[in-house]
């Protein structure tokens, strides 16, 4: 259920791809979990949909056989709407923008984003989390970027849906909020708006798990804690509400020791391996500044959508239970916009 506050209902929504940590935790006891703990819409995970696919007919789809993925996808919805959720949007959809016009990876990029409009209709979601991309030999060019996420709108918007871009800390050109904004604004199209994420700005712009301090080094404290603020001012004074999508939450953990300053052997830049594996719920650990950008969130007077997104290799040791999980997820929330 909504969250009061200041006078209005904040709705509450939990991604399914961060609740459970066994195969027995299934997506149907993931989605009473989640709404007996009070939420009112889920993010819906795609390695859920493959699990869930496997659950249903022994063996776990391909990513690309969208005829059975749709399938799979008409079944889930009749369990969502059995526990009176919303499914808020279909996510990750990653290195979608930037590659070279006529290339084989532009091609696969847009094949892949029908399939998985097709599985969105299916679902019943109209939104489509877009990440901003982590390829290496991608396009540069702010008009590339925008022109690709244009294409990509005009596309969902004959279906009726839109885009939520998050700004993966990460990401090859577009690792804050900014660059991401940048992008929106250039590309100007109704149907396309931010999904931001407290871990993707505190843990991009303030923190950094290569360090011995947890923090961006190379510039004095006062330094960093000026430019954060101001950062944070930028937001609250220059995107619209309208044009949050949603507002992810989590932590991270400070990483002791440090993650070596390279990619890992799977491909991966340090901020992904840390978001992939260290980040809990608020108050469980932590150590961002969750609270400040949760604040100049509200700042622009948004009022929609906060959802639990958290992925925490701890996890397992301190809740066994998926209940117990969800409702210390709602009572973070809680805890933050009464704080």
């Amino acid at each position: 259920m909504p969250i009061e506050y200041q006078g209005s209902r904040i709705p509450t929504c939990y991604a399914t791809c961060s609740i459970g940590h066994k195969e027995s935790h299934t997506l149907p006891l993931k989605l009473k979990a989640i709404a007996d703990a009070g939420f009112d819409a889920i993010e819906l995970s795609m390695p859920d949909i493959l699990a869930y696919g496997k659950m249903l007919n022994g063996k776990e789809p391909d990513l690309k056989d969208y005829d059975t993925l749709v399938e799979i996808g008409k079944a889930f919805k009749t369990q969502v709407e059995e526990h009176n959720l919303k499914v808020l949007m279909l996510q990750p959809f990653a290195n979608f923008e930037g590659w070279p016009k006529g290339s084989n990876e532009r091609k696969d990029a847009f094949e892949r984003a029908k399939g998985w409009m097709r599985i969105m209709e299916a679902v019943g979601t109209d939104m489509l989390q877009v990440g901003s991309s982590d390829a290496p030999g991608i396009s540069s060019s702010i008009d590339d970027l925008a022109g690709d996420l244009s294409e990509l709108a005009d596309l969902c918007a004959a279906k009726g849906q839109r885009i939520a871009y998050e700004n993966w800390c990460w990401a090859t050109h577009a690792p804050n909020w900014k660059d991401v904004w940048r992008i929106i604004e250039k590309a100007n199209r109704p149907n396309l708006g931010l999904c931001l994420d407290t871990f993707q700005s505190g843990g991009g712009e303030w923190a950094d798990p290569t360090t011995k301090s947890g923090l961006i080094e190379g510039l004095s404290r006062d330094e960093l804690e000026s430019r954060w603020r101001q950062s944070l001012a930028e937001l609250s004074k220059t995107v619209p509400p309208e044009k949050i999508y949603l507002l992810q939450i989590s932590d991270a953990y400070k990483m002791e020791p440090p993650i070596e300053a390279k990619t890992s052997d799977e491909g991966l830049r340090p901020r992904g391996q840390w978001s992939h594996d260290y980040r809990p719920l608020p108050y469980d650990g932590g150590y961002l500044p969750v609270q400040d950008f949760l604040k100049a969130v509200l700042g622009t007077g948004f009022r929609g959508w906060l959802s639990i997104e958290v992925f925490d290799n701890k996890g397992p040791e301190k809740y066994s239970d998926m209940l117990e999980f969800s409702k210390k997820a709602m009572a973070s929330l809680e805890k933050l916009l009464q704080s």
